[in-house]
């Protein structure tokens, strides 16, 4: 067999394998990417990245869960990625198409990537959901979880907040909420603790990994949804057990259009080459 170079990275712990398949193709079946990203038996990761030629921006990313099913926006990898490009050209910003649309991305004065992650969306055939809910109260309740919030940020958020995380048995009831019959692409569920109105602590179970370190689209729609709510201001820092979030949303700010935009630290971890 031949090897396929890949690389490893992270964002705030979520962790990532980019497969470059620019120049050479890269077929992979769902047991293939099963198999690189188990932490026992391949490389590791809550994602796989398969970078591809665009014809609308600098490459397209395709994106795949640990469990094989494929997404169409990750806001940490979109990060990671855009700061790849970024060092590859020696420019400060960088554009990638991804299946929620082109994000543009852009090196920050102190070293951290700022990634454009588009407008969020609340209209319940947007999220999507089976059938119409108010999205901001969907009436749901499991455990300690009551009274969540639904946001789409290139993929289904469910948002509730919680008085106490460490209350929060987010690994027991995140697997029951993602398959939700209310959700039908399933659901990312995290559980937010506002410590204050530019603060806030969250957990996050994400579709197709289970407990992540962090999510960059979570953190934007916690965000989208807090401000919504009354709970956070347009700037608010979102701390994950891998580390924090600089996120941003004025829905009035006419020189994002309302997008949020979001930062944070990338880490390349290591390089190598694996049969496939």
């Amino acid at each position: 067999m031949s090897k396929t170079p890949f690389l490893k990275m992270h964002g705030t712990g979520n962790d990532f394998v980019l497969l470059d398949a620019r120049a050479r193709a890269v077929i992979l079946t769902r047991e293939d990417v099963k198999r690189l990203a188990d932490r026992h038996f391949g490389i590791g990761c809550d994602q796989l990245l398969v970078l591809k030629a665009s014809s609308k921006a600098e490459a397209f990313m395709q994106i795949f869960n640990s469990d094989g099913s494929e997404i169409s926006t990750c806001g940490n990898a979109t990060r990671c990625v855009a700061d790849f490009l970024m060092r590859e050209s020696g420019k400060g910003e960088a554009t990638l198409e991804t299946g929620a649309g082109i994000r543009s991305g852009k090196r920050l004065p102190n070293g951290d990537v700022q990634v454009n992650m588009g407008a969020p969306k609340f209209g319940w055939q947007d999220i999507p959901l089976s059938e119409s809910r108010n999205t901001m109260h969907l009436g749901l309740e499991v455990g300690l979880l009551v009274d969540p919030a639904a946001v789409n940020m290139g993929n289904p958020h469910m948002i509730f907040f919680v008085r106490d995380l460490s209350h929060i048995k987010l690994a027991e009831w995140g697997v029951k909420l993602e398959h939700h019959p209310l959700f039908p692409e399933r659901a990312n569920i995290s559980a937010v603790q506002v410590i204050d109105g530019s603060h806030v602590n969250m957990q996050v179970w994400e579709r197709g990994t289970g407990i992540t370190l962090a999510c960059g689209s979570a953190a934007c729609a916690a965000v989208a949804a807090g401000v919504r709510r009354g709970l956070v201001g347009a700037q608010c820092a979102v701390s994950l057990p891998g580390g924090t979030l600089q996120v941003h949303w004025d829905k009035t700010d006419s020189a994002t259009g309302g997008d949020v935009l979001m930062s944070g630290p990338v880490a390349y971890v290591f390089s190598g080459e694996i049969e496939i």
